[in-house]
């Protein structure tokens, strides 16, 4: 081989090198085939369409994660489990003024006192349209990651006890890590 050509393959194997690296670079900011929703209200209705994008998004094949922080841990508690034994008076408040459970939760607007959560879950029915009971399920079913924020979890008193069995507890840090390469992020 001659001088020239063994200069040539080196430059030309530097530059492949260099590309290779260019796009691992690249590759490291693509998103991937993710969808990242945070859960801050409690409401019936904010609830409903959040579930909306998540069963949306994880049957359209993005991995789908929904972190529930503060007023969205409501819907995560189980059906009629009360705070444990030496809950804070605070606690005992707070827990007497979030719902229980999807069950007891009140609309954004019109609410007037659990009457706007009645009629819409009403006119849901009457239109073929699956309760926030059946969207959690097929969310889970969709294998929609569910994580409650432990910050908040602690900050309002709620309890692992407290939460759905199937739900990972995890805080923001957990969070960005799957919102970080996210397609979508949302925050309802």
């Amino acid at each position: 081989m001659t001088a020239v050509t063994e200069t040539t393959t080196r430059d030309l194997l530097a530059q492949i090198d260099d590309l290779r690296r260019q796009i691992a670079e690249i590759r490291d900011r693509v998103p991937e085939e993710k969808a990242a929703i945070i859960v801050f209200s409690g409401d019936l209705d904010k609830l409903l369409a959040s579930l909306v994008i998540a069963t949306g998004a994880a049957t359209a094949g993005l991995e789908t994660t929904m972190f529930f922080t503060f007023w969205g841990l409501s819907a995560l508690k189980k059906k009629s489990v009360p705070p444990p034994k030496g809950t804070t008076l605070k606690e005992k408040m707070f827990a007497m003024m979030t719902p229980s459970s999807t069950e007891s939760m009140g609309v954004s607007k019109l609410n007037f006192f659990g009457m706007g959560a009645s009629m819409l879950r009403a006119m849901m029915k009457e239109k073929n349209v699956s309760s926030v009971e059946e969207m959690m399920a097929l969310a889970r079913e969709l294998g929609v990651k569910m994580i409650a924020c432990t910050m908040s979890m602690d900050v309002m008193g709620v309890t692992r006890e407290q939460l759905a069995d199937d739900i990972e507890l995890g805080g923001v840090a957990t969070f960005m890590g799957e919102a970080a390469r996210a397609r979508f992020s949302l925050f309802v």
